[in-house]
C-alpha cells in the first residue's frame, strides 16, 4: 500500500486525527489532509462510513475508525510489532490509553453542566491521568529500551507523545515526575520527519 492514494478527513483541529498524521510524518507518506469546519461537515458527512470522523479514505474506499486508522497506518509503514506478541503487547497499552481517554474526551467535549464538568476535569487531572503516568513509567522501566515495546518507534510511543505534546489532552498531564516518559517524548520529537511535521504544523483551536 506504499503507493496508496490517501485521504484524511477531519475538522481542522488536531483531536482524533492527529496521532494517524504523526504517523504519516514518520512515514515520509503524501497525503490529502482534508480539514473542514463545523459548518462544511454536512457536505462531507455522507462520504463517511458511520457518520463521523476521523475518516480515510485508501485509493478511494472510505474508512472509519480512529484505533483502527492508526493501526492500519502502523502496521503499513512499520510502526507496528514485528511479531504477534509485540503487536500484543502495543495494542494492549493502546486499549489501556482508550479506557482513560475516552471518558477524559467526554467530560471535555460531551459534559453540559458547568459543575460536573469542573469537577470531572479536577478528577481526571487529579486521579485519572497520574494513574495512568504510573502504568506508562513501569512499562517503559520494564522494557528498558526508552520505547513502550521493542528498541524503536512504534504507535503507542505516537500516541502518548501527541498526548503530551500540545494534543487535546495535554492539559491534564504533568510529566514532571516521570523521567522515562519524559525521555520516551524526547525520542519521538527527535525522528527528523516528527520534528519537521510539529515545526510546520498549523495552530489549531483544539
Amino acid at each position: 500500500m506504499a503507493n496508496a492514494k490517501l485521504k484524511l478527513y477531519y475538522f481542522n483541529g488536531r483531536g482524533r486525527a492527529e496521532v494517524a498524521r504523526i504517523i504519516l510524518a514518520a512515514a515520509g507518506k503524501e497525503y490529502e489532509d482534508l480539514r473542514f469546519s463545523g459548518q462544511e461537515w454536512p457536505k462531507y458527512k455522507p462520504e463517511t462510513p458511520y457518520g463521523q470522523v476521523p475518516a480515510l479514505s485508501v485509493d478511494g474506499v472510505v474508512y472509519a475508525q480512529s484505533v483502527a486508522i492508526n493501526a492500519f497506518l502502523a502496521r503499513e509503514f512499520g510502526f507496528h510489532g514485528k511479531n504477534n506478541l509485540e503487536t500484543f503487547k502495543i495494542e494492549e497499552i493502546v486499549h489501556l490509553w482508550e479506557d482513560f481517554s475516552n471518558p477524559a474526551i467526554d467530560v471535555l467535549f460531551h459534559t453540559d453542566d458547568k459543575t460536573a464538568k469542573e469537577a470531572g476535569i479536577k478528577k481526571t487531572k487529579e486521579e485519572l491521568a497520574p494513574r495512568l503516568l504510573k502504568f506508562l513509567e513501569g512499562i517503559l522501566a520494564k522494557n528498558g529500551t526508552g520505547y513502550f515495546v521493542g528498541n524503536r518507534l512504534t504507535l503507542i510511543d505516537f500516541i502518548v507523545f501527541d498526548a503530551l505534546n500540545g494534543g487535546t489532552l495535554s492539559q491534564f498531564f504533568d510529566v514532571s515526575n516521570f523521567p522515562l516518559i519524559q525521555k520516551n517524548v524526547g525520542l519521538v520529537k527527535s525522528n527528523q520527519r516528527i520534528a519537521s511535521y510539529i515545526a510546520s504544523r498549523k495552530e489549531t483551536p483544539w
